[in-house]
C-alpha cells in the first residue's frame, strides 16, 4: 500500500470540498449562509445598523427590532442554525424574565466581516442597480 504524502492529502482534501457540485457538503453551506436573513443577522450582531460597531453580544429583541420584517420564526429558526452551525453562541442568563444573548464565535467572526461588506456595498451600489435595471427594462419592453 501506498503512502500518502501531505500534499497528496491536501490535494485530496481541496478535491473533496467542491462548491460547484450539488452534492458538496460546502454547496449546501454557501446556500445556508448566502440568505437574506442569515446575511444580516450577521452582518448586524454587535455592530448595529450602521455596521460601524465592533461585534459585541446582542439579546433576541435587539436583534428583532434591528431586522424590520423578520418574523419571530424566521428570527428564531436562523439564530438556531447559526448556532448548529458554530457561527454564532447562544447564552441564556437566569433572570425575570430570562435573558438570552447572541455573539458571533471565531468562526462566525470571520464570516461577519464578509457579510458586512457585502451589506455596504448593497446599500452603496443600490443607486446604480436601479438605474441599470431601469434601463435594461426600458430596451427590452
Amino acid at each position: 500500500m501506498a503512502t500518502t504524502t501531505a500534499g497528496q492529502m491536501r490535494a485530496q482534501s481541496k478535491a473533496d470540498y467542491d462548491a460547484f457540485l450539488a452534492v458538496c457538503p460546502s454547496h449546501k453551506l454557501l446556500e445556508r449562509v448566502s440568505g437574506k436573513w442569515v446575511a444580516l443577522i450577521l452582518a448586524a450582531l454587535g455592530s448595529g445598523p450602521d455596521c460601524a460597531g465592533e461585534p459585541r453580544p446582542m439579546r433576541y429583541s435587539e436583534l428583532s427590532r434591528l431586522l424590520a420584517g423578520v418574523s419571530q420564526k424566521m428570527l428564531t429558526q436562523t439564530l438556531r442554525s447559526l448556532e448548529r452551525d458554530g457561527l454564532i453562541s447562544r447564552t441564556v442568563t437566569p433572570t425575570v424574565p430570562v435573558t438570552v444573548s447572541y455573539e458571533l464565535t471565531e468562526l462566525g467572526l470571520s464570516l461577519h466581516r464578509m457579510m458586512r461588506g457585502l451589506k455596504i456595498w448593497a446599500q452603496t451600489n443600490m443607486n446604480d442597480v436601479l438605474a441599470h435595471r431601469a434601463a435594461y427594462d426600458n430596451t427590452t419592453a
